[in-house]
């Protein structure tokens, strides 16, 4: 006989958050739905130590502001990034502090494959981490919070217009131009693959 199959798995974030105006513990599912991928999104921005307290401060947050959730204007998935984002721009020197230091240090990425192909990767890498570290620190915040959302969280440009609460249009200019000033800061040369765009 088959196990009866998970009940909160059928249940839409939006019933989730109602229902846990009546029972809080109903919004842990919540938690653990998104709390990977927002984990994720703040650890690439800012570090494993400090994606730590504010992964858990973003449901905090949401917890404490459920009530005033407004699913006319989207999604909670999105919801939670722009929380995750407006906390992560209160730590904007700790990640202006960061990229100085990645911009200074050497590249300790291991590559896939045989020993040619690691130092060829490392040669890469160390070449561009410096700078695009540079470039990124250099970026607006908001070009640099919509091209983060999308590099490091993968969220849509709709999902990025609900988390910063912004137009669409304004997510795809704001990405355009981070795109373009990367590129220019790297030569042409893409830091994935080794080659120009």
């Amino acid at each position: 006989m088959a196990a009866p199959p998970d009940v909160t798995a059928r249940v839409d974030d939006v019933t989730l958050i109602e229902r846990s105006w009546r029972r809080p513990d109903a919004f842990a599912v919540l938690y653990d739905r998104y709390f990977g991928d927002v984990y994720r999104y703040l650890a690439g921005r800012a570090g494993p130590q400090v994606a730590d307290d504010l992964a858990a401060e973003t449901f905090l947050v949401a917890f404490g502001k459920r009530r005033t959730f407004d699913p006319g204007r989207g999604a909670v998935r999105p919801w939670l990034f722009g929380i995750a984002t407006n906390l992560l721009a209160q730590h904007r020197r700790s990640e202006t502090r960061r990229l100085e230091a990645l911009q200074r240090t050497p590249a300790e990425g291991r590559a896939e494959g045989g020993h040619e192909d690691r130092v060829a990767a490392r040669l890469v890498a160390a070449s561009a981490q410096g700078p695009l570290a540079a470039e990124l620190r250099r970026l607006p915040d908001g070009d640099r919070d919509v091209l983060l959302l999308v590099a490091l969280a993968d969220l849509s440009y709709e999902e990025v217009a609900l988390a910063l609460d912004i137009p669409p249009g304004t997510v795809g200019s704001r990405l355009n131009r981070a795109r373009r000033r990367l590129r220019a800061a790297l030569g042409g040369v893409n830091p994935m693959i080794g080659g120009s765009e």
